[in-house]
């Protein structure tokens, strides 16, 4: 039971100290968002994400751009597809009779 705590102690330690970072390596962008590193570097191999290499070994992420990456693609809740049909609809009544 302590050593659990301990690990989770640790982990919110890493998590609180990574918040003020703006550059990650693949752990750190792994800890955070909770993608696997191989997942990470598959996405730098197909070059689905950018990343940095400024060595030409070791990459690096900009968190912003890491965030970015992760919320492209909003998905509309029901509501809003909803209102888009109803304002299609109003827009679209007067042209049709």
């Amino acid at each position: 039971m302590r050593t659990e705590l301990q690990t989770e102690l640790q982990q919110i330690k890493q998590l609180l100290l990574l918040n003020n970072k703006t550059v990650l390596t693949p752990d750190e962008v792994s800890l955070m968002y909770g993608l696997s590193k191989d997942y990470l570097y598959h996405l730098t191999s197909e070059r689905v994400i950018s990343f940095h290499k400024p060595n030409g070994k070791k990459i690096f992420f900009d968190k912003e751009e890491v965030e970015n990456w992760l919320l492209q693609n909003r998905q509309d809740t029901v509501e809003e597809t909803q209102q888009k049909a109803t304002l299609y609809n109003l827009k679209n009544k007067g042209g049709v009779r």
